[in-house]
């Protein structure tokens, strides 16, 4: 037989008081302040973390039996209880409900603010190849208005929809450039209203009714294409 083999000499015999680093007559809080700061100590080391646990069981189940064996003093007693109860329930953390609150007090939320620059538009005309490509576009849709009036419709639900695609380009959220959109179709078509009330009564025009409604409304459009930004 290996009876000759000195368990007692393995790092696992070492004084659980020693291992934890506190005195044989430490206090309940004392043997879990200490068992908490080797832990912190002892990192991720597994074999490490699994000996300060080691210890700190059999502290508490010497001081149970010592209890039990009446040999522990008085003043201990409620300690021992507080012993037995870590050792019948899990050993938790405690939680800081102070400090947990005043994390929540402190939490930086993003504050809601609105933006008046996706709202409001400014003007500033269109440069380089972009300003051609409009006003090429833009005087194609003016002469297929002029030479067939009955394409009013389509000449007008073209250039929104072009202004619509302008703001976007140009760095317009797609809600704020629809709606910008409509609001400029709306001022054209109030604006060609009144002007086609006003020259309602003179003759000879050389534009029917429809076409000097259309007109104004979609030089509006083109306006917001050229300058809406």
């Amino acid at each position: 037989m290996a009876s000759g083999v000195d368990l007692g000499s393995s790092s696992e015999s070492q004084d659980p008081y020693e291992r934890l680093g506190i005195p044989p007559d430490a206090g309940f809080e004392e043997v879990q302040r200490a068992r908490e700061t080797s832990l912190k100590a002892a990192g991720d080391d597994p074999m490490s973390r699994a000996r300060i646990e080691t210890a700190y069981d059999a502290v508490l189940m010497g001081r149970l039996r010592e209890r039990q064996s009446g040999t522990i003093s008085s003043a201990a007693v409620t300690a021992s209880r507080l012993e037995k109860q870590s050792v019948s329930t899990p050993s938790t953390s405690p939680v800081n409900n102070s400090a947990l609150l005043t994390r929540i007090r402190n939490l930086s939320l993003p504050i809601p603010r609105l933006n008046s620059a996706g709202f409001i538009p400014s003007l500033s005309l269109v440069e380089g190849q972009g300003l051609l490509v409009r006003l090429i576009a833009g005087g194609i849709g003016l002469l297929l208005l002029l030479a067939a009036p009955t394409a009013v419709d389509l000449v007008l639900a073209l250039s929104t929809i072009g202004l619509f695609i302008s703001q976007v380009k140009r760095g317009r959220r797609p809600l704020g450039a629809l709606g910008w959109s409509l609001a400029l179709v709306a001022l054209g078509l109030v604006l060609g209203t009144v002007i086609g009330a006003l020259f309602a009564t003179q003759a000879g025009l050389p534009f029917d009714s429809i076409l000097l409604e259309a007109i104004p409304a979609y030089l509006v459009v083109l306006a917001g294409i050229l300058l809406l930004l």
